[in-house]
């Protein structure tokens, strides 16, 4: 299927832009996407633009061709190139503004897909932390391009971003968060080169933790009425004037929900008689806090030579996790809403005293919390270097002071907060040229599967019409296997949410599914095995974008008869014929009436699957790896595992 680039979709951007373009000497004459290495959309309308000065002319060329235009009222410009077919010829985008000095050449452009990667941290998931780690040697593929785009949280579209496309290699490879380039991203992109031999980019947007609403604009979540509180507070920051909008927001925040900030804890005199005493740096687990969620305040008494006084100081604590604000004698000297950021923190000379000094910290974190650093990155010392550091780790006092469940969600450094990802991460993306996007997430949205239902597909939609392209292919990474063992009770949040994936992917035109169910890990939500998640997306791709006559699935129920054998039930996807691996059929349940389910026997007879059991003579339902964890072995001749399903419509049992 060939991209196709709507006319709509220019008026668009040009209505979100005239909103939120910041001031234009602050926004480069080409955007960012188009970089060196850069790898554009084969066949496809290919959008080029960027900004300057209102009525400035502006001339683009690319492989022969050449397209003018002006720079509009709000300061953006905006070509379209011609569609090109794939190429491995490198070749130099040229910018330049008519009647001036200035000419940007963008070099080593290649031509080919380009694929978004897009989800929470399996897909964040990095090289040199799964199965094949050895594959970083290898990763030497120079028409593969790699972009990740940085953490960024926003409460309005963001225009622009940091980043840079980087050809594929083994130290290219090993550069970005969570143990280097996406692993999902690169097996399915070598894939693909593998089997189309041609350039192929892959822009990574990932977020550990992140929920679907994140990633969904505001406008798209407005209609399902589901977020409409937490919206309200994002528009309300976006509405701030000036910068530091956020900071702004929570200074307010904190002000009316937390104890320690409303008692004024960030003053020296506060007494701290009665805080407890932990060693740092260490965790909340490992310290007097095990299992805190929320806010946490701490203090450290520390002295100064004399030789430091009238200089500035540069305070050091490593990462925390997640959000901090640090104060020194009652004065701010820095905050931080990441939990990957090292802190350093320039102390004005104004600041310190001689002698006795008080550092104070207000920490907030959702799940584990603390000091993710080695005690040598707790110091403070001399900006100029000419001094040894003052060591801070050792004995601290900490308090708690409010838990996560008394003051709510806040938003900084909130990656789950609905829309501020799609603003920060998505939105500078478009309306970049694409093929398709790959989509590995789920996992943060299991309390509620049955919103999932509407979410995900309202948030395919959006982005379809935001990037104006015809239904371009979304594939999406059905969730692996993963907790103990079934047991007596257990919830149907997880097959409820792979329910919602299967029925996004059924109902939504050049959807697909990439089905996990038998590569998991019972003990680690982060299956290790990234090739074959990255192989399966890739043999979807080739179906769905290229019209390759693969078997893309595995088999997928389609329709059950009753006899009086028991319950038939027929397949799509059989992929040559159904087989059971490593015995017998597992993984079926099946109920009467009173729909109560047990195990059953299942057989295959040809494409079809009977299923019976002598408890349940009037059976009426049959459900196949419903559980988070099941033990299922139905596949197709294709080797790959059956999409887990149920025949019944009846409400589940809730988390």
């Amino acid at each position: 299927m060939k991209p196709i680039f709507f006319p709509f979709a220019a008026s668009l951007l040009f209505l979100v832009f005239a909103g939120m373009v910041h001031a234009l000497e602050s926004l480069p004459l080409v955007h960012p996407l188009f970089a060196d290495h850069a790898v554009l959309q084969r066949d496809a309308r290919i959008p080029v633009w960027g900004w300057g000065t209102p009525g400035v002319e502006i001339s683009v060329g690319f492989a022969g061709q050449r397209k003018d235009t002006v720079v509009d009222k709000d300061g953006v410009w905006r070509v379209v190139l011609d569609p090109m077919p794939a190429s491995e010829e490198s070749r130099t985008l040229e910018v330049r503004q008519v009647g001036s000095q200035q000419e940007i050449r963008i070099n080593d452009i290649l031509v080919g897909d380009v694929w978004i990667c897009s989800g929470q941290s399996n897909m964040e998931m990095g090289m040199s932390v799964c199965n094949e780690a050895d594959e970083i040697a290898k990763a030497d593929f120079p028409d593969i391009r790699l972009l990740t785009v940085p953490h960024r949280i926003s409460f309005s579209p963001e225009s622009t971003m940091d980043g840079r496309w980087l050809p594929c290699s083994p130290e290219n490879i090993s550069k970005g968060g969570w143990g280097g380039f996406s692993a999902a991203a690169y097996f399915f992109g070598k894939e693909l080169h593998r089997e189309l031999g041609i350039p192929i980019g892959l822009i990574h947007a990932s977020w550990g933790g992140s929920p679907c609403e994140a990633w969904t604009s505001g406008d798209a979540l407005t209609p399902l009425g589901d977020y409409r509180d937490e919206l309200a507070l994002v528009s309300r920051v976006a509405a701030m004037p000036g910068s530091n909008k956020i900071n702004r927001f929570m200074d307010e925040w904190y002000g009316e929900k937390d104890p320690g900030t409303i008692g004024g804890w960030f003053k020296p005199e506060t007494d701290v008689s009665s805080w407890k005493t932990a060693t740092m740096p260490a965790t909340w687990n490992d310290s007097e806090l095990p299992g805190h969620e929320g806010i946490v305040w701490l203090r450290k008494t520390f002295d100064i030579p004399v030789s430091w006084q009238g200089r500035d100081l540069v305070l050091g604590l490593g990462c925390i996790a997640d959000v901090d604000t640090t104060w020194i004698n009652g004065q701010p000297v820095g905050r931080c809403d990441s939990f990957e950021e090292t802190r350093s923190y320039t102390v004005p000379a104004a600041v310190m005293h001689t002698g006795r000094n008080v550092l104070t910290m207000r920490v907030m974190n959702k799940g584990g919390g603390g000091f993710m650093a080695k005690p040598e990155q707790l110091h403070i010392r001399p900006r100029d270097g000419k001094d040894a550091s003052v060591s801070l780790a050792g004995s601290w006092q900490i308090q708690a002071s409010a838990t996560r469940k008394q003051t709510g969600a806040p938003l900084a450094g909130n990656p789950g907060t609905p829309s501020v990802l799609y603003n920060g991460m998505i939105a500078p993306l478009i309306p970049y040229a694409t093929q398709g996007v790959i989509w590995y997430q789920g996992e943060a949205n299991t309390t509620q599967p049955a919103r999932y239902r509407t979410l995900l597909p309202a948030m395919i939609r959006d982005w379809r019409a935001r990037f104006g392209v015809a239904d371009f292919p979304f594939l999406i990474v059905s969730l692996a296997n993963y907790q103990p063992a079934p047991k007596n009770g257990e919830t149907e949040d997880w097959p409820a949410l792979r329910e919602a994936q299967a029925m996004t992917a059924k109902q939504l035109p050049h959807c697909g599914l990439a089905v996990t169910i038998d590569i998991g890990d019972a003990k680690d939500i982060h299956p290790k095995n990234k090739r074959e998640v990255g192989r399966r997306l890739a043999l979807s791709a080739l179906a769905s974008a290229h019209g390759r006559k693969v078997e893309s699935s595995g088999p997928w129920y389609r329709s059950m008869e009753v006899t009086d054998k028991g319950m038939r039930l027929t397949f799509d996807h059989t992929g040559g014929g159904l087989l059971a691996t490593g015995g017998p059929l597992t993984g079926f349940t099946i109920a009467g009436e009173d729909r109560k389910f047990v195990a059953a026997t299942a057989t295959i007879d040809g494409d079809t699957v009977l299923v019976s059991s002598p408890s349940v003579k009037k059976p009426v339902a049959v459900r196949y790896g419903w559980s988070a964890n099941p033990s299922c072995n139905l596949y197709n001749k294709a080797n790959l595992p059956a999409v887990p399903f149920r025949t019944d419509d009846w409400s589940l049992q809730g988390p």
